[in-house]
């Protein structure tokens, strides 16, 4: 996710990645199926949707969206330490993170191929 040429806002848009990122890490662990970790994570998407995917991002950002929501629980199996239950925990959580992102970036790449002209 670029940050340069937005200014200020590619800056907060690059902040709440690293924040929504870090969350869905440590709410993963501690902090399975918590509500207010969710809607936290939603609100950080739309913010990262919104100012920190550009046009020439889009693409990789969606199939990467698309990976980690076909993956969410292949892990589920490792029962050592209940691992794969953390894992999974993680990445249902960077999931409701990107989520919100990837319609963003989805919508602005349906505009772009809509739109009359270039």
């Amino acid at each position: 996710m670029a940050t340069g040429g937005k200014g200020i806002l590619g800056f907060i848009g690059f902040w709440a990645f690293i924040i929504g990122f870090v969350l869905a890490i440590i709410a993963g662990l501690l902090w399975p199926q918590n509500s207010t970790i969710i809607l936290v994570l939603v609100i950080l998407g739309i913010v990262i949707g919104l100012l920190n995917v550009t046009a020439k991002e889009f693409m990789l950002f969606l199939l990467a969206t698309i990976a980690l929501v076909v993956v969410g629980n292949a892990f589920a199996p490792l029962a050592v330490l209940s691992l794969g239950e953390k894992i999974g925990n993680i990445l249902s959580y960077v999931a409701v993170l990107v989520s919100p992102a990837a319609i963003i970036a989805a919508i602005k790449a349906l505009w772009a191929v809509g739109k009359p002209g270039d």
